[in-house]
């Protein structure tokens, strides 16, 4: 199980903060294409996973970081600065 937490427009899209998922996905980019299945809400804010910035255990990580052994993958919009 895999603790996946959702911040600004994702969570919008997706209609919650958090969930907690069993999956078989070997990488971000993986879990990404599985959520995409989950429902409309998930299919919409993942529609372009290049709009997407994601973190493993609160480290930045890309498509191809390995979420094995992972306990958290979240999921945010590119941070702007200013």
């Amino acid at each position: 199980m895999i603790e996946l937490r959702y911040f600004a427009w994702v969570r919008e899209r997706v209609g919650t903060g958090h969930e907690t998922v069993e999956t078989e996905a070997a990488t971000v980019g993986a879990l990404i294409e599985e959520l995409k299945g989950r429902g409309e809400g998930h299919a919409f804010a993942f529609s372009d996973p290049g709009a997407i910035r994601a973190a493993v255990d609160q480290e930045l990580a890309g498509p191809d970081t390995p979420i094995a052994g992972a306990r958290e993958v979240a999921f945010f919009p590119p941070m702007t600065g200013g």
